[in-house]
């Protein structure tokens, strides 16, 4: 099972500040934990959305927005991507994640599963993605 902590972002993490060394090791030695467990699989931290976009749908029409977007509590300021055997597995690894706030005070991550090829039925669509080898986590 993959799940992806997702690290919300704040008003530091917006205005494009910087982690501190204190921060980077901690994170560091949690994610070389995460590796030598065989469980990491990605992780990245995101640019302030001031240097992203959207594209917003109203049926073929599309329509790009840039960013900076309002509310920080509703972004995303980075990730990590991981397999655990089961979601107990997973909340065990995601208690000890380091508190991400720049400033170490208030911060907030939330985790969510991800879906694996099989919990799709068997179709036409879902086996390019079986040969892309992109869904699912797992190479072709």
């Amino acid at each position: 099972m993959r799940f992806m902590i997702i690290v919300k972002a704040t008003k530091d993490s917006e205005a494009g500040a910087m982690p501190g060394e204190r921060l980077i090791a901690d994170m560091a030695a949690f994610h070389e934990e995460l590796a030598k467990a065989g469980m990491l699989l990605d992780a990245s931290g995101l640019k302030p959305s001031g240097a992203g976009w959207r594209i917003r749908y109203a049926g073929e029409k599309r329509t790009v927005v840039d960013g900076p977007f309002a509310e920080s509590k509703e972004l995303v300021a980075g990730y990590t991507l991981i397999r655990a055997g089961s979601r107990e597995e997973a909340l065990a690894w995601t208690k000890r994640f380091p508190n991400p706030a720049v400033d170490g005070g208030a911060a907030e991550i939330e985790v969510r599963p991800l879906y694996e090829l099989e919990d799709f039925g068997p179709s036409e669509a879902m086996e390019r993605f079986r040969e892309l080898g992109v869904a699912g986590g797992k190479p072709a």
